[in-house]
């Protein structure tokens, strides 16, 4: 409905909507800590505490008054350690809707590199908080992205979704800015998905004049230098006329840019407000002078104002706007400035977002099935919370995207791990109670780098248990490889049936069998088990072809490391250089690290078979098939990247195929729905190329593809990275990047990241590579990036099972689900709400008509499949409450990239 709250405008007149904001960066230049506090001021003055301190002094002082607040992490930071007496002012504040949340996540994430997961966890942390602290006068009625480089379409179907009337942001392609100036499309209505019915996924977004600041001349901020209103006729400077007028010619040029008589400007910037009094002094006096000529005949009418506010005005205006079906990136604010290296920059920071993202999930999981217990247990006090605050701030458009200087990138990651070693408490209370065995147990978090010292242990005879727990909805075949020190072990199961297992220098278990490596024919090395067979060529050592058995067809594949010699220079005029944000290669042509590989060591057994690859001191690569797998498995290592030479390098690794992609390339948006890509090409305007290779850059989160009528070659990432297809049938994806200078975009310090030993960051991860025809693609990769995204969890225990519990029998296995969800189900969300309710999310994982099987509306009982019953039995709870209009409340009906959020009460027997 209408908001009471709303300023009344006047319909004959052109409005001019002030909306008084501040942008503030959960973490940037400083740490967010820092940033709250107002410390280290040397690196940026910002003290966000003192931001909200004397906004709601000033907000007090006239009705009149309006402030729109974004992140609520920084909210609830300052709310935490108000009297009574504030949050009373506050919540009246809130009430009259003179102080409104805006976007209201913990952060304001990024759009490139987050993962839906992430997102829609960070937006329900902001939003449940502001929910329990003020209620429906708390909720955030538009999503406000102002400051993120480049746009989502994933993000905009969750907003919509999420049931946000509308969104605006401050950044896009400057070739794109300039054609919907001239049109008037500077709004529209964004279709954000090809699979949701309309309205579902339709969101009205608006593009921001001035990306996020106040038009030039009127910065009333203690940080700027505009001219205050000096409207003391007796006193020297005098301006009001002058200022008046300036505003009456900033008002009606950018009318010109807008359908409609109602205008926004954005009174603020980052970290303003810190004296809230300059602003609010001088905006009462514009307000009141611009108005004062309406008498005269002026038609400008200027008033405070929100977004929301603005918005509704736009609504009753009854336009149709144009509608936007593609999405906002790349971007570039220059000709030569393409914002597509932070798709990869801060490679290891990015993969342990997304590790954390698979711990925290299954830390929540296991909160809800071990019961109380799980929180204050065996081992301790433990929680979900911390993890998901230290989550909700690595979300930010300056965290995982990788634009944080160093020590920001460090504070980052030391808050997720503290947020683990407070799930790992949790999760050691929780397995005590389900497996009933209550001794010490311990995770390998080096694993990556073979190191576990239980299962390393030299004892003559060693005992070790290892417990897996997948946080799938399905069930999974997972290969685990441990370091060991012996040569002769044995795997059993719970059952103590043998599982299959290889002693190399590790131990890995698996299951099945299969034929001998050389092909007597060719005896050119190859690598074959059930489902794939993949051939190297004997003179570079480079893969040659891969071939599907199943569905019998090989493609001619070729892959091998470049990189691209990162423009440089301390000067942005003469040539802007590639930086953590901006990738500018300065040829278009990369540099092969070697044309041959040398091939080290090959392993073939029943279980795993591997070859490794040598090109140089610093790059290396493990090209694995596993049995009973249907990908192929290609585990890079860079680093430390050289730059003795003096040179900037962007790592790339690329494939090149036969497949006929004709110059089209497929990458997912935030790691659900997949867009159309096309070289050289946008489908909203004319693209006058200005640099053929970062301007063909994409982001991926989880998967990239090329296809033609008959082969499609499907890329499964292990984090977010950029990719690229810039000749016919090959893909580029963007492995690692080390800069020798800063790009001009305020971060300040160039991006080469010291690394453990001092001498560049070594990177370390996974591809997985697919070959299906087109039509059964998604059948393989859906749940092949899901299983990426949601990894088990490895614990260990010393000694053997039996003697470490405390019942008759250890209860070896255990299930939450009483069967694996339908193959198109994905168990998105299982958390402890509060005491006595569990929040759960499930979400159908294929687009329509992605799959011939499973692109359909599914319908899931939640009591059969669903923990809900196991809990039943588990704590003697009974379930209540489900808010749907089905027949049967339980029978749960999904379509094609649906997400349903339900709370289930529980109540003690």
């Amino acid at each position: 409905g209408v908001r009471s709250s709303c300023p009344a405008t006047k319909p004959s007149m052109l409005n001019v909507h002030l909306v008084p904001h501040t942008h503030d960066d959960v973490g940037w230049l400083k740490t967010v800590d820092q940033y709250y506090h107002g410390d280290r001021n040397n690196i940026q003055h910002a003290g966000v505490q003192y931001i909200l301190d004397s906004v709601i002094d000033q907000l007090q002082k006239d009705p009149a008054r309006r402030f729109i607040y974004v992140e609520t992490a920084f909210f609830y930071r300052w709310w935490r350690q108000q009297s009574q007496n504030t949050r009373r002012i506050v919540t009246q504040l809130v009430n009259e809707g003179r102080l409104e949340f805006i976007n209201g996540g913990w952060c304001m994430s990024d759009e490139a590199t987050t993962h839906y997961s992430a997102v829609i966890d960070q937006m329900t942390l902001g939003l449940r908080f502001l929910n329990d602290t003020f209620g429906e006068c708390g909720r955030p009625r538009v999503a406000w992205h102002i400051d993120p480089f480049g746009h989502a379409r994933e993000h905009a179907s969750i907003f919509a979704q999420m049931g946000y009337d509308g969104f605006f942001f401050g950044r896009l392609d400057y070739q794109d800015k300039a054609r919907r100036m001239k049109t008037k499309e500077m709004e529209m209505l964004w279709r954000a998905s090809e699979s949701l019915t309309p309205p579902l996924a339709d969101l009205f977004t608006g593009v921001l004049p001035n990306g996020y600041n106040p038009p030039e001349g009127f910065c009333w901020d203690q940080s700027c230098n505009d001219a205050p209103i000096r409207d003391d006729p007796d006193l020297e400077d005098y301006n009001v006329d002058e200022i008046v007028q300036r505003f009456l010619n900033v008002s009606y040029n950018q009318a010109a840019f807008y359908k409609t008589n109602h205008i926004i400007m954005t009174m603020g910037s980052d970290f303003q407000y810190e004296n809230a009094n300059l602003w609010y002094k001088n905006m009462d006096k514009l307000i009141k002078y611009v108005n004062a000529l309406q008498a005269k005949g002026s038609k400008v009418n200027v008033l405070y104002s929100t977004p929301s506010c603005y918005l509704q005005e736009l609504n009753l205006a009854n336009l149709t706007w144009p509608l936007k079906t593609d999405d906002f990136f790349p971007y570039a604010d220059d000709a030569h400035d393409f914002w597509t290296g932070y798709f990869t920059s801060r490679p290891a920071l990015k993969l342990y977002e997304r590790l954390s993202n698979s711990r925290l999930q299954t830390c929540n999981q296991l909160e809800v099935l071990g019961g109380p217990k799980s929180t204050s247990g065996p081992f301790g006090e433990g929680d979900s919370d911390t993890m998901s605050k230290a989550m909700g701030v690595a979300q930010h458009h300056d965290a995982v995207s990788g634009t944080e200087k160093q020590h920001v990138a460090y504070d980052y990651a030391r808050r997720l791990a503290t947020g683990w070693a407070h799930c790992e408490v949790l999760v050691r209370n929780s397995l005590a109670v389900l497996s009933g065995s209550e001794s010490p147990r311990v995770f390998c978090e080096n694993l990556n780098i073979s190191v576990c010292p239980l299962t390393e242990s030299s004892q003559k005879v060693l005992y070790f248990s290892m417990n897996v727990y997948n946080p799938l909805g399905r069930t999974v075949s997972w290969p685990v490889r441990l370091p060991v020190n012996g040569s002769l072990y044995s795997v059993t199961d719970t059952k103590g049936k043998t599982v299959d297992s290889q002693v190399g220098n590790y131990v890995c278990m698996s299951f099945k069998l299969i034929c001998n490596i050389y092909d007597m024919k060719s005896s050119s090395l190859l690598l074959l088990l059930s489902f794939l067979k993949v051939t190297f060529d004997d003179t570079t050592g480079l893969l040659s072809s891969l071939t599907n058995l199943e569905t019998n067809q090989t493609i001619r594949l070729t892959q091998n490391f470049y990189w691209y010699n990162a423009s440089s220079g301390n000067n942005k005029e003469s040539r802007q250089p590639s930086g953590a944000y901006i990738f500018r290669p300065n040829s278009s042509d990369p540099f092969v690290i070697n044309k041959t590989a040398e091939i080290q060591i090959v392993t073939v057994s029943s279980t795993v078979q591997e070859v490794t690859q040598w090109f140089s001191p610093w790059v290396s690569q493990v090209v694995r098939l596993y049995e009973g797998h249907r990908e192929l498995e290609l585990e890079w290592t860079v680093g430390p990247v050289p730059i003795a030479d003096g040179l900037g390098k962007e790592v790339i690794t690329r494939l090149d195929t036969d497949i006929e992609s004709s110059d089209y390339f497929y990458t997912d948006s935030n790691g659900r729905e997949v867009l159309e890509r096309r070289k050289d090409y946008r489908p909203t305007w004319d693209l006058k190329q200005t640099e053929p290779i970062a301007g063909n850059y994409y982001p991926i989160n989880s998967r990239a593809y090329i296809k033609d009528d008959k082969h499609q070659l499907t890329v499964v990432t292990d984090r977010s990275q950029g990719v690229s297809s810039i000749y016919n049938g090959s893909l580029e994806i963007m492995l690692h990047r080390r800069l020798l200078y800063d790009d001009f975009r305020g971060v300040g310090e160039p991006l080469s990241e010291p690394g453990e030993f001092f001498d560049g960051l070594v990177a370390r991860g996974r591809l997985l590579l697919t070959l299906t025809p087109p039509n059964m693609a998604a059948d393989v990769h859906r749940p092949l990036a899901q299983g990426m995204v949601l990894q088990p969890l490895l614990s260990f225990q010393d000694g053997t099972p039996l003697a470490n519990t405390k019942l008759e029998v250890c209860r070896g296995s255990f299930s939450g689900l009483q069967d694996a969800l339908p193959p198109a189900v994905h168990l998105l969300t299982l958390s402890q709400w509060d005491k006595d309710s569990v929040l759960i999310r499930l979400e159908h994982q294929y687009q329509a008509k992605e799959s011939k099987t499973h692109s359909q509306p599914i319908t899931v009982n939640l009591q059969v499949t669903h923990t809900f019953s196991f809990l039943l039995t588990l704590s003697n709870y009974i379930l209540l409450q489900s808010n749907t209009d089905y027949p049967s409340p339980w029978e749960v009906t999904l379509n094609p990239m649906e997400i349903r959020t339900f709370l289930l009460q529980l109540r003690q027997l």
